[in-house]
């Protein structure tokens, strides 16, 4: 079978691959299930990989399939699997327990303290940027049928939804909370994604991006579900808190770090701030009130956490919200999807698209493996 593939560490090295395909009895105790790929994700984590900035093929290979943003149907079934059949459609999780941690050992690997992670696509594990893949089931999701063409988002959205409920989990020490508006900083793929989520909840939401409003494609999104959209070119963070007032949750989804201490002065008292980017630059940033900023999450009950990666329960709150939008907004989600890659063997597209987004104005880039 045919599978794009990088060499960990080497700059530009994408390419596609022959491989063996997979089978159930890959996976032990009857557990396996063969899925046939019909989409895959490509994101900025492709890239980077492809760039050579981090990536670990798995033991024996000199190369690790890329992928992790997947969409397939279910293709066999092993003789122990019971909550899924053929013909089903389904999404795999990303992250394996397969460290040392206490984390990896209770089933919340996406936790691990392990310096040495298992992520298909990413680390020591290939992707689903391939025509079939063999899971264990209980790394499976099954996909209700009306979700079907945009359910190739479902992985992106699964970091959101971790988020969302770590905040819901760390607010619980106030008793009572009922926050009412957000911001969301950035509305790229992550960030609408971020929107759609919190409008599923009933926030008053409002985007942030950097290109005017006007012929915006991100921005006329954000105004379909009920969102405001603001350009920081024309209002800052702290200028909209004038207009808007503080939010009780921001969101922050841009990949420009210093943009997270203007996020910090933004937060209402008793808010929360969540951090979704993950910058491996050197940037650093001078003339930070820091003095302001620690004595308004002091005295005023903020907080602040960071969200990677996702557990099971994060993709199926992500299979509620996508539901629930898709009933409430129908067509809005395929919007999204901008871009698509018709084979794997056109691989060469999706990179030049994902190496220049600006360009081409892409928010979805993915492959079509094979039709729904």
């Amino acid at each position: 079978m045919k599978a794009v593939a990088v060499v960990p560490k080497k700059q530009n090295s994408v390419h596609l691959v022959e491989m063996e395909k997979p089978s159930v009895g890959d996976i032990k105790d009857g557990r396996g299930v063969l899925v046939e790929v019909l989409r895959v994700g490509a994101c900025g984590t492709d890239r980077e990989i492809n760039n050579a900035e981090y990536g670990v093929a798995p033991k024996g290979f000199d190369f690790l399939v890329l992928g992790h943003e997947n969409f397939g149907r279910v293709a066999e079934v092993g003789e122990n699997v019971t909550e899924l059949e053929t013909g089903n459609y389904v999404v795999a999780t990303v992250r394996r327990p397969r460290g040392k941690s206490i984390y990896d050992q209770i089933g919340e690997q996406d936790f691990t303290t392990d310096d040495k992670y298992y992520e298909r696509g990413i680390s020591r594990l290939h992707g689903y940027m391939a025509e079939y893949y063999v899971e264990d089931a209980d790394f499976l999701v099954r996909i209700p049928p009306a979700i079907a063409e945009i359910a190739v988002l479902l992985e992106p959205l699964s970091i959101i939804e971790k988020g969302l409920k770590q905040a819901s989990d760390i607010q619980e020490r106030l008793k009572i909370w009922h926050p009412k508006t957000a911001a969301v900083l950035g509305v790229g793929n992550v960030g609408l994604l971020t929107v759609m989520a919190l409008r599923m909840r009933g926030y008053r939401v409002h985007g942030f991006g950097r290109d005017a409003g006007k012929g915006y494609l991100n921005a006329e999104l954000c105004e379909a579900i009920g969102a405001i959209y603001d350009s920081t070119a024309e209002t800052t963070i702290e200028q909209s808190t004038e207009k808007y007032g503080q939010y009780d949750l921001v969101f922050e989804c841009t990949g420009y770090s210093p943009i997270v201490f203007d996020a910090m002065q933004a937060l209402n008292e008793n808010g929360i701030l969540i951090l979704a980017s993950v910058t491996g630059g050197d940037r650093k940033t001078d003339q930070v009130p820091s003095d302001k900023i620690n004595q308004m999450f002091v005295l005023g009950n903020r907080a602040m956490v960071g969200t990677v990666n996702a557990g099971r329960e994060h993709f199926e709150l992500g299979v509620k919200d996508l539901t629930l939008c898709e009933a409430m907004h129908p067509g809005w989600l395929g919007r999204m999807l901008t871009h698509k890659i018709s084979g794997l063997e056109n691989f060469a597209e999706a990179f030049e698209i994902l190496n220049n987004s600006g360009k081409f104005k892409a928010i979805k880039t993915y492959f079509e493996v094979s039709k729904i």
